[in-house]
């Protein structure tokens, strides 16, 4: 092992690939105009962007016209939960789930605060919505339900293709935050029948800072940032050249090579699985076994402290926790709350999720130092 941590975190983010750093070099150096500027340099940048959209658009299935560049998944979310009560001009109803990453729930939250409804469904034990609660909270005022096809957690996949059936029979538009699933799994936007969708770059090995948002012809999202009518006239601004370039390729990648990098960091994960159950008593899985991203990896120990074990291993493994302690008690994240994790395991979750650059030796090294951790915090509380 080098001096950095063995990193399996790649659901908090992804490096930028080096074939994405390689094609944004030009636009970092040598082409600097304004997209909007019908010059010579103007060309060379509103080409690259409509490049970058039809390769992202290619990832998902779509229309390059129904491809809108952003900030980042948070930014997409919000634009689309915030407009559909701004398109309903009365009091509105959303229907989300309690598994949500907080760029849905937040901005859910912030409009119940504002005197509309929000419904927020239950999961299983496994963090699944059932289809069948979503369509009974349908109300005549929904204007919106919003689902994430795959939860950054613990990885279930959510029905959504079954959900927007139920959404379309009743003329209510359906958003998913499929930040976590673009680039690991086939993400169709045809196939799952969403209206909307939202995904982060940096998620899939482009940089921080950029995303994109597809939104169906015929749907009606509305402005939501004000100014000159670049992309679509919907997000008002330059566009982030440089960035979109990086996003286009890194999509690129993703499409061409999906198949392969699916089945190593699921063969990844695996063996970090099969592994830590093999050494590590009274040790539960998070997430339904089988519709999972194929990178992740939710493991709780027995009446361990989560934050105590990063402690213990955070200088040689980077991964994330699902409970933080502190001098009140100890906090244990929404999604095991809502899957009902029993308290004695929840407190010791950890969250590893593999990449494409993950190795057997990578993985069984991590093995390893969890283990020695866990055997070493269970002997100090004997």
């Amino acid at each position: 092992m080098g001096s950095r941590p063995i990193y399996l975190d790649y659901n908090a983010t992804t490096p930028v690939d080096p074939r994405v750093a390689e094609a944004m070099l030009p636009f970092l150096h040598t082409h600097f105009g304004n997209p909007s500027s019908s010059h010579a340099y103007g060309r060379v940048t509103r080409d690259a962007v409509e490049r970058a959209r039809a390769q992202v658009a290619s990832l998902l299935g779509a229309s390059p016209d129904e491809i809108i560049f952003t900030s980042g998944g948070t930014e997409s979310n919000n634009a689309v939960i915030k407009g559909a009560v701004t398109s309903s001009g009365m009091s509105a109803h959303i229907i989300t789930s309690a598994v949500e990453h907080p760029a849905v729930l937040e901005p859910c939250e912030t409009l119940r605060r504002a005197g509309h409804a929000i419904t927020i469904l239950p999961v299983d034990s496994n963090g699944m919505v059932d289809p069948a609660d979503v369509e009974a909270a349908i109300t005549p005022d929904s204007v919106l339900i919003t689902i994430m096809h795959a939860n950054n957690e613990v990885g279930t996949i959510e029905p959504i293709e079954r959900i927007a059936e139920i959404a379309k029979r009743h003329k209510v538009p359906f958003h998913s935050d499929a930040a976590q699933s673009v680039g690991k799994v086939l993400v169709n936007v045809d196939a799952l029948g969403v209206d909307s969708l939202s995904l982060a770059g940096h998620k899939l090995y482009a940089p921080k800072g950029v995303g994109a948002l597809y939104i169906r012809a015929g749907a009606h999202v509305p402005k939501f940032i004000h100014g000159a009518s670049h992309e679509s006239n919907r997000r008002a601004g330059t566009e982030n050249v440089l960035e979109i370039v990086g996003l286009g390729e890194a999509a690129a990648l993703a499409e061409r090579e999906l198949s392969g990098r699916a089945e190593h960091m699921r063969a990844m994960r695996d063996r970090l699985w099969a592994g830590l159950s093999e050494n590590v008593d009274d040790l539960r899985l998070n997430g339904h076994p089988d519709l999972r991203l194929p990178n992740t990896l939710s493991v709780s120990v027995k009446n361990a402290d989560a934050s105590v074990l990063l402690t213990e291993i955070e200088e040689f493994v980077a991964v994330s926790a699902g409970a933080a302690c502190h001098g009140h008690g100890v906090d244990i994240s929404t999604v095991l709350l809502a899957m009902d994790v029993p308290r004695e395991f929840a407190m010791g979750t950890l969250r590893f999720s593999t990449g494409k650059s993950t190795t057997e030796d990578d993985v069984d090294e991590a093995v390893r130092l969890v283990t020695d951790a866990v055997r070493r915090l269970r002997v100090s509380d004997a």
